[in-house]
């Protein structure tokens, strides 16, 4: 079933500059082929259920297999019948603002 998730993985107690780590994290979910987009906060991820939270868990586990305390925050959308919904969402609420 088609799966859109929004996800922060980022480390804790590493200091302050985090684009390091967050980028070894980044990585791993550009390299899985999966449709994705990074912004300031998050990054989008959509594909189907299993193969998401695949990414998530590789995505994680990149840092804590460094034993660097990680943080997950994970956001769902699923909708039967729908794909494509990274963007879909965005040219329906575009619509509306015309």
């Amino acid at each position: 079933m088609n799966t859109l998730i929004a996800l922060a993985i980022s480390p804790v107690g590493t200091g302050d500059e985090l684009s390091s780590d967050v980028a070894e994290v980044v990585k791993v979910i550009r390299d899985s082929g999966l449709p994705n987009k990074t912004s300031s906060m998050f990054t989008e991820i959509e594909g189907e259920y299993d193969k998401v939270m695949e990414v998530v868990k590789k995505a994680t586990f990149v840092l804590a297999e460094k034993g660097i305390r990680t943080e997950v925050v994970l956001k769902m959308d699923i909708r039967p019948g729908y794909t494509d919904t990274m963007k879909g969402k965005l040219d329906r609420l575009e619509e509306h603002l015309k």
